[in-house]
């Protein structure tokens, strides 16, 4: 769906965001300041939250394989070096 800017004053703030980013169109000055901004926010989520997404992921991986052998796993990768 397209969007429409009507407003004066935002055109104007887009056109000025233009010509200090060097951007080649409104549509790439709209977007590189929206992803900016989304950014922007994600990192403004309280670190609490952040947190608990990231032990989420890493219970949703599962515990490690005990019977896991790091030498010999090691030893095949370097081709017995």
């Amino acid at each position: 769906m397209p969007l429409y800017i009507r407003d004066d004053s935002v055109n104007a703030l887009v056109d000025e965001l233009q010509r200090l980013t060097n951007a080649s169109s409104k549509t790439e000055t709209v977007c590189s300041a929206l992803a900016n901004e989304i950014r922007r926010q994600k990192r403004n989520k309280p670190l609490m939250e952040r947190i608990a997404a990231i032990q989420a992921k890493g219970r949703a991986l599962g515990l490690p394989n005990p019977a896991f052998d790091m030498k010999a796993f090691s030893d095949d990768l370097s081709d017995d070096l």
